[in-house]
């Protein structure tokens, strides 16, 4: 029997130039899958209001360290050489497999919660083979859209972060591929998270591409983020190893030399900004307009909710008054005027959907309403005072909305969040984590101590 949901009435913004934008229109879902985008629909279906609502598809989160969500802001006002010492240091050391279920249970709610649909778990804290079991059981939970990207382990920063000697678990790795992602069709898909040159020895780094290629899996690795990433010229090095490929996501690229960004564009790879952790803890200036003037698309990220909210809104609004800032700053000190290029708010709108699924390698399935895509479609209440009254709906997202306006997730076509409310059991998911929380700071003190 064929399960139909019609979202009746509300303003759709598809983010598919082929249907545009409706100012009332309907969105009718089959089994999961946009069956059509119109403005009027009649069908034998589950009906939902959407009048003065705005649809959109789902954002895509393409770079968070989930894990981390049991030590939420226990780092403001770190630097990301704090980072590196307060966390990878400290607590990563400590975490255990319950600790990581809690973290991917709450982080992955989090994301449902603010309409965030898709997300890459840059999963670096595979201490022990339990690890990554523990973070995809999570994440299978929630019932988010998740790319699972396997990352190292992080018990010693020395050993891990400086010249490290030691490669990422092939045979673990393997075995997570075929328990978990024997096919790259279900509601979780898998990728390799990996450190890069600098913070490896060339043949870690080698064997690590060669695993992933061999796994036919995706590459995500953090460059030229910082004064010590920026000068290790990470993308020209993995050129002259001759790694360079589409399947790969660079995250941050704040320092990349011009030739390295005619590097990542030529072979095909994809950028992921995390403009707020970049402009807050010293990353770099958010390259959202550099990559864009090498004809790259470049999505957005939270990466750390240890210093930096983990909402979509927030690194929005980050991404666009720090590129517009420093434009604005050029064009001023140089006593001319604004370029056309400057980024629009629909175009920050676009960054975080569609070219989030794209960088994700989701496109084919996600990132737009779409007829034929999967469902992944969120709902934003444009009658709060927060946002009304609507002039320009994509603008009223982008710069006006925030977590406490999303009304409706949908993944898959199966509702996550219905009236504001998620469907999961979220008093669990907080006792866990708080649990998770004390734990963590348990065992800190008494390693001080020891």
């Amino acid at each position: 029997m064929t399960d139909r949901t019609l979202l009746r009435a509300g303003y759709v913004i598809s983010m598919d130039p082929a249907v545009g934008d409706l100012p009332r229109g309907d969105v009718l879902i089959e089994d999961g899958r946009i069956a059509a985008v119109q403005p009027e629909i009649s069908a034998d279906a589950e009906v939902l209001d959407m009048t003065g609502r705005i649809v959109i598809p789902g954002f895509v989160d393409t770079h968070r360290h989930t894990w981390e969500a049991p030590i939420r802001g226990v780092a403001p006002d770190a630097t990301l050489d704090d980072y590196f010492v307060d966390i990878l240091d400290t607590f990563a050391p400590l975490y255990t497999p319950e600790d990581v279920y809690a973290g991917n249970l709450a982080g992955a709610l989090e994301c449902l919660n603010a309409g965030i649909t898709t997300l890459v778990d840059w999963s670096h804290i595979n201490n022990t083979p339990e690890h990554p079991d523990a973070a995809i059981q999570a994440l299978t939970e929630t019932g988010i859209r998740a790319q699972y990207a396997y990352g190292s382990a992080n018990t010693s920063l020395a050993e891990y972060w400086f010249e490290s000697k030691i490669a990422i678990p092939g045979d673990d790795v393997r075995r997570i591929r075929a328990k978990y992602f024997p096919s790259d069709d279900g509601l979780l898909t898998m990728a390799l998270a990996t450190r890069g040159p600098g913070f490896c020895l060339n043949d870690v780094v080698t064997s690590e591409w060669a695993l992933a290629r061999d796994l036919d899996i995706p590459i995500t690795v953090h460059v030229a983020m910082g004064r010590l990433a920026g000068r290790f010229g990470m993308v020209k090095q993995l050129n002259d190893l001759g790694l360079l490929r589409p399947d790969t996501t660079y995250i941050h690229c704040c320092y990349l030399h011009e030739d390295e960004w005619r590097m990542v564009a030529d072979s095909g790879g994809t950028v992921s900004v995390a403009p707020q952790v970049e402009t807050q803890m010293g990353h770099g200036w958010p390259p959202v307009m550099k990559a864009i003037e090498y004809g790259l698309r470049p999505s957005l990220s939270i990466d750390v909710v240890t210093t930096v909210p983990g909402d979509m809104f927030t690194q929005i609004r980050a991404a666009f008054g720090a590129e517009r800032a420093r434009v604005n700053a050029d064009c001023w000190q140089a006593n001319m005027p604004v370029p056309s290029t400057m980024l629009t708010a629909r175009q920050m709108l676009e960054i975080a959907t569609s070219n989030g699924a794209h960088v994700a390698g989701l496109e084919h399935r996600t990132g737009s309403l779409t007829p034929g895509k999967r469902a992944d479609v969120v709902a934003l209440d444009a009658t709060a005072l927060n946002v009304a009254p609507v002039h320009d709906p994509a603008a009223a997202v982008t710069l006006s909305a925030d977590v406490s306006n999303v009304e409706l997730v949908m993944v898959d076509g199966v509702i996550r969040k219905r009236d504001g409310r998620l469907t999961a059991d979220v008093a669990r998911a907080r006792r866990l984590v708080e649990e998770s929380r004390d734990r963590l700071l348990a065992a800190k003190e008494a390693k001080k101590t020891a």
